[in-house]
């Protein structure tokens, strides 16, 4: 009987719950068909224009059934499946210029066709793309779940919510967290373990702007983190590993931690090290 009860509760409550949610497995198949699509057409798959014009009607059927699932209203779901598809030509191109500013500054990119099917920074740069257009259509849950998508393919963190500017470089980026508020601008660059957060996460706060504002030209180095709704970095700053900042920066700096390391002779070693452990 209390097997019984359990299963019914969950039965009740799940519908309830998930009953106006788009299909996640259907989602993210949806996110890498369109990141094919766009960047993995030459491979081969589609031989001729006609294959992808039918291709492209396919992910626009895909996306509207994703968004019947959420909206339950064909004339919502027809008017936000065009706005999105109207804006990829778009996405494309800025997409484009993100690939092109890890192949000027990465030195170890050997061509752009290397990070468009390679490179992690750049598929999480354009799932996020994708997700921010469909926020700023007023979609709900769906931006998520293909951010978060993204997020544990590759440790990359960006929510939907951002503003991110063009020519925009993610190095590595395992550990990289850009928070809902967040404001970055062109020709931005950042390594792996960056924070970009908030300071307050009372969710009184949640209507406000929590998180920094990052300024054109501006590098962040790993480790570093950024926090605060206030807290704007001056355009062509640099920002060096590991730095701790919850205050503004002025334009053309350079701001660094210096930590001290010490180098000795191992033998003897009369200290016990065991704190380090």
């Amino acid at each position: 009987m209390e097997q019984q009860n359990f299963i019914s509760t969950l039965f009740h409550k799940n519908r309830k719950c998930f009953r106006s949610f788009p299909d996640k497995i259907i989602a993210e198949t949806f996110a890498d068909e369109l990141f094919n699509f766009m960047f993995a057409s030459y491979e081969g798959k589609y031989v001729s224009e006609d294959k992808l014009v039918k291709k492209y009607e396919e992910l626009q059927s895909t996306f509207a059934a994703l968004l019947f699932e959420l909206l339950k209203n064909e004339e919502e779901v027809k008017t936000n499946t065009s706005s999105l598809f109207a804006a990829i030509p778009g996405i494309y191109n800025q997409l484009l210029l993100d690939a092109e500013a890890v192949v000027k500054f990465d030195p170890a990119a050997q061509s752009i066709e290397e990070v468009l099917v390679a490179y992690p920074g750049f598929y999480a740069t354009a799932i996020y793309r994708v997700a921010h257009q469909l926020h700023l259509q007023g979609i709900k849950t769906l931006p998520r779940i293909l951010s978060e998508y993204a997020h544990s393919k590759t440790g990359i963190d960006i929510h939907p919510g951002a503003e991110i500017g063009e020519s925009f470089f993610i190095d590595h980026g395992t550990g990289i967290v850009i928070g809902e508020t967040a404001v970055i601008g062109s020709s931005v660059k950042i390594y792996q373990g960056v924070t970009l957060g908030a300071l307050n996460v009372a969710k009184s706060a949640a209507s406000t702007k929590r998180h920094p504002t990052i300024e054109n030209n501006v590098v962040i180095y790993s480790g570093a983190t950024i926090l605060g709704g206030d807290t704007t970095i001056g355009h062509d700053c640099i920002i060096g590993g590991n730095v701790w900042l919850t205050y503004s920066v002025p334009p053309f700096s350079v701001v660094y931690h210096k930590s001290e390391v010490q180098v000795r002779d191992k033998s003897p070693l009369p200290e016990a090290l065991n704190f380090v452990i």
